[in-house]
C-alpha cells in the first residue's frame, strides 16, 4: 500500500478490503463498515488537507471541492455543519448521523465505475437486497495484497497507518492481518492514534450495546465487528 492506486479512495479502499468476494457481503457487521466509511472520508479529507481536528470537531480549513465529486459533496455537508457551530461539527456525530448514506453512494459509485457488479435479490421473494462482487480486473484483490505488504513492512507511510486503524476500528483486523495477535495489537494502537478512527470504533462500541444510531449525543472527546480488533 505504499503506492495505492490513486483511482481508489480509503473509503472505496476500505470497502473492498471487508468484502467477501465469494457471498457479496461485508464480512463484518454491515452497519460497522458504513461507520468505517463515513470515518474513512474524513480520513481521506483529511490526507488531502482539507479538513482538521480539534478536540474531537472537525475543521474545514479548505472548503475547494476536491477533485472526487463525491468526496467534494461530502465536504460541503461538513462546511456546513460548521455554520452556526463556533468550533465544527463532533467528528462522532458526522460519522454516526451519515453513515449509511455514505456507504450507499460510495457502492453505488464503485458499481458505476465498473470496479464492483451489484446483484438484487428479495428476502421472501419481496424485499429487495444488494450483494457486491469484484469485477475484472480484481482491484480489491489488489487492495488486499497491497494491504498485506504495507503490514509485513511495518506500515511505513501515514496512509497506510490511517487504513490499518480504520480496519481495526471496525473489527476487521483479525480477518486481515497475516501476523496473528501481533498484527491485531499494532492496528489497535493506530487506531487509538487516528482521531477518525477512534470516531468510528466509538459509533461501532454505541450500536453494540443499543446506544441506537451509534452517536451518544455527548460531547466528550473522540473514539466488534468481526474476527477481533
Amino acid at each position: 500500500m505504499t503506492s495505492p492506486s490513486p483511482a481508489l479512495t480509503l473509503p472505496e479502499e476500505l470497502i473492498l478490503l471487508a468484502l467477501d468476494p465469494e457471498r457479496g457481503k461485508p464480512v463484518c457487521p454491515a452497519r460497522d463498515l458504513a461507520y468505517g466509511t463515513a470515518g474513512a472520508v474524513l480520513a481521506e479529507l483529511e490526507l488531502q488537507g482539507r479538513i482538521r481536528e480539534e478536540g474531537g470537531r472537525v475543521q474545514v480549513v479548505n472548503p475547494l471541492d476536491p477533485a472526487d465529486p463525491l468526496l467534494a459533496a461530502l465536504l460541503r455537508t461538513l462546511d456546513q455543519s460548521a455554520k452556526g457551530r463556533r468550533r465544527g461539527i463532533r467528528a462522532r456525530r458526522w460519522v454516526g448521523e451519515n453513515d449509511r448514506s455514505v456507504q450507499e453512494q460510495y457502492l453505488d459509485s464503485l458499481v458505476g465505475r465498473a470496479v464492483l457488479s451489484r446483484e438484487t435479490r428479495r428476502v421472501l421473494g419481496l424485499f429487495p437486497y444488494h450483494r457486491h462482487f469484484p469485477v475484472v480486473p480484481d482491484l480489491a484483490r489488489d487492495v488486499l495484497d497491497r494491504f498485506a505488504a504495507a503490514e509485513a513492512a511495518g506500515y511505513p507511510d501515514h496512509r497506510d497507518r490511517v487504513l490499518a486503524a480504520l480496519v481495526s476500528a471496525i473489527g476487521l483486523a483479525g480477518e486481515l492481518t497475516r501476523l496473528g495477535r501481533n498484527g491485531r495489537t499494532a492496528m489497535k494502537v493506530m487506531r487509538r492514534s487516528e482521531w477518525t478512527a477512534s470516531a468510528v470504533h466509538h459509533n461501532v462500541k454505541q450500536n453494540e450495546s443499543g446506544g441506537g444510531s451509534g452517536w451518544s449525543g455527548g460531547d466528550s472527546g473522540g473514539g466488534g465487528g468481526c474476527g477481533g480488533d
